[in-house]
């Protein structure tokens, strides 16, 4: 057992020491703000302030507030809409800093440059899509066109700004930012000024050179991915990058139970599992979320959701309770615990476990290098999370479509994350049964042995 943690922990202290993914965490962890507000637009024009589908149906005096809906779907297009060019700007950033690079927010605005340089800038019209008065699908404008040409609009497509241009954020914001920082460190490539200019000139004339060459570097990177390869860097990277990974991994049940086990090995000896991971879960099972809240503010039918495993999904059947769904321990302590410290640690970790933050418990019990009761640990949520993604195929759980908090109250989640859905409330409560009934056997034992070493003490 000392010989496994030892091995772990040194995987461990690798990723909390590996700049890369430490950027990447950070980055989605920054922009985690924007896409609960963005969040909030969805809920609002899907779920409240909806007469198809939402709050409209019984409450008709809401939709006296549907003019203003114009306004949340301007803030889900700002915030959902574009994190591709949010989330590679601050990746940018982090990058630099890990870089000692001293030149203030200019590395986030180079990685918004960066991304422009790949990403087409021009529409075909031809492609526009078309729906008839019920809005369903009416084909595309070049299907009505006889052979006529469209001439190209002016814009950045959309979808490049979301979720299908994630993945290209992520190679711009860390390659070309390291390149970047490596050309920065080059003297040669430094235009000194006279100590009487003023010192932000002067740091403008340093990394004019660095930021020239940088985007050129990028800029041939996109047109040799065009002119030799006949797609554009964004389309090549989401094809044969973004796309098998999520079948892979993304849409794998499997996939992310060995995710869950490796988050409660970590756990098990004292690292923070959810940490060490989520440079690899949140840009995997981030755009999925994103792509489902796109769909569903589209569509306003949660049915035509997409995917059915996504970072939102994970946290409401496998994080409830914080890491290993500690929330079910919590419960069964207070239900058949006769011990009073067992029941004063539980008692103190009920109202931070309804917010999904689970330390008291975890070092309070304690879950680190605990033989038996790692076991559930580590179980219960990969039981929950096949659970529920079992409940969500068969049809009885709503996907989910909108991201939730992370410190949403179990229950309360299950129903905002699928619109505003009472089955994904019964189906996280569910999960909180099926976790509780997991964790009774190896606690009752647990005590068991507490209370016998108790009497030989």
């Amino acid at each position: 057992m000392d010989a496994f943690a030892d091995k772990l922990g040194a995987v461990g202290a690798w990723c909390g020491s590996n700049k890369y993914l430490n950027a990447i965490k950070n980055a989605f962890q920054n922009y985690m703000p924007a896409t609960i507000s963005g969040a909030v637009g969805v809920l609002w024009t899907c779920v409240i302030v909806n007469a198809d589908s939402g709050l409209g149906i019984f409450f008709e005096p809401i939709m006296a507030l549907q003019p203003i809906n114009a306004v949340f779907d301007a803030l889900n297009a700002a915030t959902i809409g574009c994190m591709a060019v949010g989330v590679t700007m601050l990746l940018a950033q982090e990058i630099a800093d890990a870089n000692g690079e001293q030149s203030g927010a200019y590395p986030a605005v180079l990685g918004f440059m960066m991304w422009m340089m790949v990403t087409p800038r021009s529409i075909d019209g031809a492609t526009l899509a078309l729906t008839d008065a019920t809005g369903a699908a009416a084909g595309t404008v070049g299907d009505i066109l006889n052979g006529l040409t469209v001439a190209a609009a002016g814009g950045v497509p959309t979808s490049y700004m979301g979720a299908t241009g994630l993945f290209t954020g992520l190679v711009i914001g860390i390659l070309g930012t390291e390149v970047y920082c490596k050309l920065r460190k080059v003297d040669a490539l430094k235009i000194k000024m006279p100590e009487t200019v003023p010192p932000g000139v002067a740091r403008a004339f340093e990394i004019l050179i660095p930021t020239c060459l940088i985007l050129l570097i990028v800029g041939c990177v996109g047109w040799a991915s065009q002119t030799f390869l006949g797609y554009d860097l964004n389309t090549l990277i989401s094809t044969y990058v973004q796309e098998p990974l999520k079948a892979l991994i993304g849409q794998n049940i499997f996939a992310v139970m060995v995710l869950y086990v490796i988050i409660s090995l970590f756990w098990c000896i004292g690292m923070h599992g959810n940490n060490m991971v989520a440079a690899v879960k949140e840009p995997l099972f981030t755009p999925l979320i994103v792509e489902n809240m796109e769909v569903f503010n589209k569509t306003k039918d949660i049915g035509q959701v997409p995917n059915v495993l996504n970072i939102t999904m994970m946290q409401m059947f496998a994080e409830w309770g914080g890491s290993g769904v500690t929330l079910g321990l919590v419960i069964c302590i207070l239900i058949f615990s006769k011990r009073e410290d067992n029941r004063t640690i539980a008692t103190i970790s009920l109202v931070p476990g309804m917010f999904n933050i689970n330390e008291t418990v975890t070092f309070g019990i304690p879950l680190v290098l605990n033989p038996i009761l790692d076991i559930p640990f580590i179980l219960a949520p990969v039981a929950c999370v096949f659970v529920g993604y079992i409940l969500t195929t068969i049809g009885f759980c709503p996907k989910v479509a909108v991201q939730a908090p992370w410190t949403c109250p179990p229950i309360l989640m299950g129903f905002l994350a699928t619109g505003g859905n009472i089955m994904g409330a019964v189906s996280q409560l569910i999960a909180i049964a099926l976790s509780t009934v997991i964790y009774m056997p190896f606690f009752l034992a647990y005590e068991k042995q507490q209370n016998k070493e108790a009497a030989e003490a």
